[in-house]
């Protein structure tokens, strides 16, 4: 397979703005890497960069090694499945899997060979003889994805396969795609805008904003140590609580901020950036929220359900908080909560995240740490 490497990559169409302001970032050989963010952000700019169908402005893009700035898509070694399958409707399965093979000159014995076992993996075998126009959307993707496999290409791209589908289907293609990644120990770089998929499919998750990286790393890392406001928000289901505040206290142990309502509460994050008044945003996200009152360190907040979603293993409530500010809570799902109940939670200094008036992170400390430094300061 590959290794991607893209080194200050820009893309300009009027020589003037940025749509990517110099991208940095390694995919490594055999890793599935998932380009994630909202419409506009640059991801599906990226992926045609990367297969040759989008010129580059500036900046080195290399694949397994080799600078393919210039390099047309048919030698860089790549395949491509598109949000739209992009089947020939008069060719059926067979013949839609095995065009690119004949264009490139393969022999009738390797054609037949690389599609009876891409068909094999994809389970569509059955399907071969069949049009586009017989098949479900879900076995059609599954045709265009197999129509990449056979090329043996030293990268996979996909462009939002999965959002023509439905949710059941989506679900079932997610884990089709998962498990084709094991068998295959393929390079795939993946573009969607569902955090889901790629939080479920990746190894790399690298978010994007307005043409630039917010962060790159594992689903856990992005969603335990959001670097910024904007990942924080964006990754994870529900998104992260925000709270609006002002520090009342601030240092090497924690800061302490006051949100309204005269409730203070305190966040066990380095301090050391930020000083009394100034304004930063606790995030919190819903299941880190224990409704009740608890015994230990646990934070007490106040609010009352505006609304309750029910999912049966779990309820996610909708409160305002006692100093007016809104949040979601992961409760319960066999506890019933009535709509304008009050409703104490507790919370535990460590769950809160910090940010700046920049948006941007402060440090957290971690429960092992804390304990360590709260030992040495007895």
């Amino acid at each position: 397979m590959a290794h991607v490497s893209i080194d200050n990559l820009r893309k300009s169409y009027d020589g003037r703005s940025d749509v990517l302001a110099g991208l940095n970032l390694d995919i490594r050989d055999g890793e599935f890497c998932v380009l994630v963010g909202p419409s506009g952000c640059g991801k599906s700019t990226l992926l045609r960069m990367l297969c040759g169908l989008e010129e580059i402005s500036g900046g080195q893009l290399s694949i397994g090694g080799q600078v393919v700035n210039h390099l047309p898509p048919a030698e860089r070694g790549i395949a491509m499945v598109f949000q739209s399958y992009a089947l020939y409707p008069h060719m059926n399965v067979y013949k839609n899997m095995a065009f690119g093979l004949k264009v490139a000159g393969s022999s009738r014995s390797e054609i037949d060979e690389r599609i009876r076992h891409a068909a094999a993996i994809l389970k569509i075998d059955h399907l071969l003889q069949r049009l586009p126009r017989e098949l479900s959307g879900g076995q059609r993707q599954r045709v265009a994805i197999g129509r990449a496999i056979v090329r043996k290409p030293r990268l996979f791209l996909f462009d939002e396969p999965l959002s023509n589908l439905d949710a059941a289907l989506r679900v079932q293609t997610r884990l089709e795609i998962a498990k084709l990644h094991r068998q295959l120990a393929a390079t795939i770089v993946y573009v969607t805008h569902d955090q889901v998929e790629a939080m479920t499919l990746g190894d790399k998750i690298v978010v994007m904003h307005e043409g630039r990286i917010q962060q790159a790393g594992s689903p856990l890392e992005l969603y335990q140590q959001p670097q910024n406001l904007f990942v924080a928000g964006f990754i994870g289901s529900p998104k992260m609580n925000f709270i609006q505040g002002v520090v009342t206290r601030a240092d090497g142990s924690g800061v302490q901020v006051e949100i309204g309502g005269g409730l203070r509460l305190l966040a066990d994050v380095d301090g050391g950036s930020v000083q009394p008044g100034d304004a930063v945003t606790l995030g919190l996200r819903a299941e880190q929220i224990r409704e009740g009152e608890s015994a230990g360190e646990g934070q007490v907040l106040q609010g009352v359900v505006n609304l309750v979603e029910h999912l049966g293993e779990a309820n996610f409530l909708y409160l305002t908080l006692q100093g007016g500010q809104d949040i979601v809570v992961r409760g319960d799902g066999n506890r019933s909560v009535a709509i304008g109940q009050p409703l104490a939670l507790s919370v535990d200094s460590h769950a809160f995240h910090v940010f700046d008036a920049d948006g941007m992170a402060l440090r957290r400390r971690t429960p092992g740490n804390l304990q360590s430094s709260r030992r040495q300061a007895a």
